[in-house]
């Protein structure tokens, strides 16, 4: 789950992370009271859940109250990435000597949460990762053990924090970790991480990103979602207990399990097609959830064809077909469907979807070969 800078930023700064003074607001009057209350230039900052604000046009530098009124007429309403601004963070600006990259990601394979950082802050990271990966720096943090004093001090003698700011670099460390351990985050980031003309260290923006599968834990923290910017698929998706994530392709995909899911994306791949949708509807799926999950990947304009992949092991094949029927009686459906299906009940499944008069193939290799060539065929 992803949440706003202006929310980031207040959970870092519980934390102990030093984050510039602001308020978030949607109204442009608004907007000059807190920029008067603040007394300094302030930067106005569109409020969307999307990278690449500043390139849109989405941060504004203000100088007086008047102006941080006018550039937020100017953000409210804007199109970024497509998700309109309907809120802006009016923050003090900083006099910025140096920009430096801060975060933290949950490492799955090490089994431990690993910090990044780099003196190439301010910028797009993953492009510095891609262009000059040595200019990035790592270090590990056992979650058992914490975040030591001394890999703290070699990150900041590793990113060129000067001396008498290491131990303060070493403190916002401590902080983001802790910040990223109590909220069960998969990445918290601090991007950029700036060291003022005045000496000091402050987070000038902030990001983090929340593990949907822990959130039962923290109802505060799930109250923050931003329901107005979430992927509408992904929400329904959500009410139904169904792994779902929209991609760009045009051959919609059901399957049951994570790793099936993503071996059948595979094989469209390989057989020259895209898939639109990653979407495990998961072991023992009943028929109303998977009519669920059909409604969801038929409401996507983009599905040319739609492909299912049923292991039936929990799962039973004839549940799965009855589902799919089910689903095309409340959401007709005008693209072709090829399904394979194999395991428990699965004479039974292939049975009701040849009633129905849908496609079956006996391989996943078949049944990806003919869902691409009918996706090719209804054109994109």
């Amino acid at each position: 789950m992803n949440i706003h800078e202006f929310q980031a930023k207040e959970i870092m700064a519980r934390y102990g992370v030093p984050v510039s003074p602001g308020q978030v607001t949607s109204s442009p009057a608004e907007a000059r009271d807190i920029a008067k209350s603040i007394g300094k230039p302030v930067v106005v900052k569109a409020q969307v859940l999307v990278g690449g604000r500043g390139k849109a046009g989405g941060v504004k530098y203000a100088a007086t109250p008047d102006e941080a009124e006018e550039k937020t007429k100017a953000i409210l309403g804007m199109n970024i990435k497509g998700t309109i601004v309907r809120r802006v963070l009016v923050t003090e600006a900083a006099d910025i000597a140096r920009e430096i990259y801060l975060g933290a990601v949950f490492d799955r394979g090490n089994k431990c949460v690993a910090f990044m950082a780099s003196a190439e802050g301010g910028v797009d990271i993953e492009e510095v990762a891609r262009s000059a990966p040595e200019k990035i720096v790592r270090s590990t943090a056992d979650p058992l053990l914490g975040w030591p004093d001394y890999r703290a001090r070699a990150l900041a003698f590793a990113v060129g924090i000067p001396n008498n700011l290491l131990r303060d670099f070493a403190r916002i460390t401590h902080a983001l970790y802790n910040a990223f351990m109590a909220t069960d985050a998969s990445l918290a980031e601090i991007n950029p991480l700036v060291i003022t003309k005045q000496g000091q260290l402050l987070a000038l923006d902030a990001k983090i990103v929340l593990d949907d599968n822990a959130l039962f834990r923290h109802k505060d923290l799930e109250a923050l979602r931003d329901m107005a910017e979430e992927n509408t698929y992904e929400r329904m998706a959500r009410e139904f207990d169904l792994s779902y994530v929209k991609l760009d392709g045009n051959v919609g995909c059901m399957v049951n399990g994570a790793g099936l899911a993503m071996a059948t994306m595979d094989m469209i791949k390989l057989y020259g097609g895209s898939p639109a949708n990653f979407l495990d509807v998961g072991g023992g799926a009943k028929a109303e959830k998977v009519a669920a999950a059909l409604r969801i990947i038929l409401s996507d304009p983009n599905v040319k064809a739609v492909l299912f992949n049923i292991f039936g092991g929990i799962t039973r094949c004839d549940e799965v077909a009855r589902g799919i029927v089910t689903a095309l009686h409340e959401v007709p459906a005008n693209v072709p469907m090829i399904a394979r299906l194999v395991g428990t009940n699965e004479e039974e499944g292939r049975r009701i979807l040849a009633e129905a008069h849908l496609g079956t193939a006996s391989t996943l290799a078949e049944a990806a070969q003919k869902a691409v060539a009918a996706a090719s065929a209804q054109g994109t």
